[in-house]
Parts: C-alpha cells; sequence; structure tokens
C-alpha cells in the first residue's frame, strides 16, 4: 500500500461521510440522476465494483437500484473498511470488501459490468491512472457510473474550512469529461448531468433561498455521467 493514493478526510468529514444526511441526499440522489442518463438499460444482474466505497453506505443503495449478482467495494483506508464491514453486516448485505489503492484493483481485467465512483476522485493524487484501471477492469461494453464536485466547488470556502483535498488535482467538468475520454470511454452528450445542487454551492443555496435566480452563466460544480467502454 503505498501513501501517495490520496488526500485523506478531516475528522468532520470522516463523520459526515457516514450520516445519513449524506446517504439519502447526496449518494441517492447521485445513483438516481445516473441512472436517468443512462440511456440504455443496465445489465441484470450485474457485477458492480463500487470504487472509493469508503463507509459502505453506497453499497446498499446500489443493491436496491441494480440488485447486482455480485457486488465488491473497493477502498484503500482501513478504518473506512472497518466501518463497512459493520454496516453490510446490519443490513444484510453480501458483498466482497478490497482494500486497494484505487490506481491499483486486485481484480482481472475485463471482470466486472459496472464501476460505480461517487465522490472519490477529489480525493486521488493518481486519476488518470484510476481511469485507466476502471477501464481495465470493466468488460467490453461496460459502463462506469461516474459522479464528481469539481475544482469550482472543491475550492470554494466552506469546503476548504470543513474538509481535506488535494488542490493541485483539482478539475473542471470538462477536464473531468476529457479525462473520460482519453481513457477510451465513450459517451454523448445525453449521458451527462451537471446538477446545480443547493449544498454544491458557495452560498449554500442561500441566495436562490432569498429569491434570487440561480445563475445560468456558471462553472459548473458537478458533474455526474455514464460512460461505456466500447465493444472493440
Amino acid at each position: 500500500m503505498t501513501s501517495n493514493a490520496y488526500v485523506p478526510e478531516t475528522r468532520f468529514g470522516f463523520w459526515f461521510l457516514g450520516t445519513r444526511i449524506w446517504r439519502d441526499h447526496v449518494l441517492k440522489i447521485a445513483i438516481d440522476d445516473l441512472k436517468r442518463v443512462a440511456g440504455t438499460p443496465f445489465p441484470a444482474s450485474p457485477v458492480i465494483a463500487d470504487v472509493g466505497c469508503g463507509q459502505g453506505n453506497s453499497l446498499g443503495l446500489l443493491q436496491a437500484a441494480f440488485a447486482p449478482a455480485r457486488l465488491i467495494g473497493v477502498e484503500f483506508d482501513a478504518h473506512s473498511l472497518a466501518i463497512a464491514r459493520k454496516t453490510l453486516a446490519g443490513q444484510g448485505i453480501e458483498a466482497e470488501l478490497l482494500q486497494n489503492d484505487c490506481a491499483r484493483i486486485d481484480l482481472p481485467d475485463a471482470s466486472v459490468d459496472m464501476v460505480f465512483c461517487h465522490q472519490t476522485f477529489h480525493h486521488l493524487l493518481r486519476q488518470e491512472e484510476a481511469m485507466r484501471e476502471f477501464y481495465r477492469i470493466l468488460k467490453p461494453g461496460g459502463r462506469l457510473l461516474f459522479a464528481e464536485s469539481t475544482r469550482a466547488y472543491i475550492h470554494s470556502w466552506v469546503i476548504r474550512l470543513l474538509f481535506r483535498h488535494p488542490m493541485h488535482v483539482q478539475r473542471t467538468a470538462e477536464e473531468y469529461k476529457a479525462m473520460i475520454r482519453a481513457a477510451g470511454f465513450v459517451f454523448s452528450p445525453d449521458n451527462v448531468s451537471e446538477p446545480y445542487l443547493w449544498w454544491s454551492r458557495a452560498d449554500l443555496g442561500a441566495f436562490e433561498w432569498f429569491g434570487f435566480a440561480v445563475p445560468t452563466q456558471r462553472e459548473e460544480t458537478l458533474v455526474n455521467l455514464v460512460a461505456t467502454r466500447p465493444l472493440a
């Protein structure tokens, strides 16, 4: 296990990622949005790798959304994995948990139907390598479900105050899309969503609450997309 894989969270951030607020108002909303933009149906009984599964809150949601035949959680942080094991046991969910760097996943080539990666990349130091690893483990025709906060959000004052991230590797929505295409994935504009959710804004939605219009000219704070590894 290398020490330059990612930047760990603050104590507050670690706590927040285990809350029902995170599960119900961030994770679930992202999964629902990704299902909406997928375009074509997902396979029945897929093999799913949740890369950056953290404390395991996403695994139950993926089980409910896709009924996978095999569910794999990949996480670098040992403390998060220990909590994930308890979470799975409490929910009665069967999943394999791997302690791996996202850029070096202990799964064979072309072994999974879906890779789910939610709010993980802004912690990673070797992003291009991780994206190539996603491509490697996906079967031809397999889908990447990617949901990420952009540089505009990670650089905002509230996130700097409460959380910890490697600021020099943050990307815009367009830069994330370019990186995913450079790894070999394909997707269309219909497979992309850039929601401007209240919690992703520097003002936490206060301007809108006071009656101001949501700006139409802005730097996007979130990007959700479903990309495919080509068949050939």
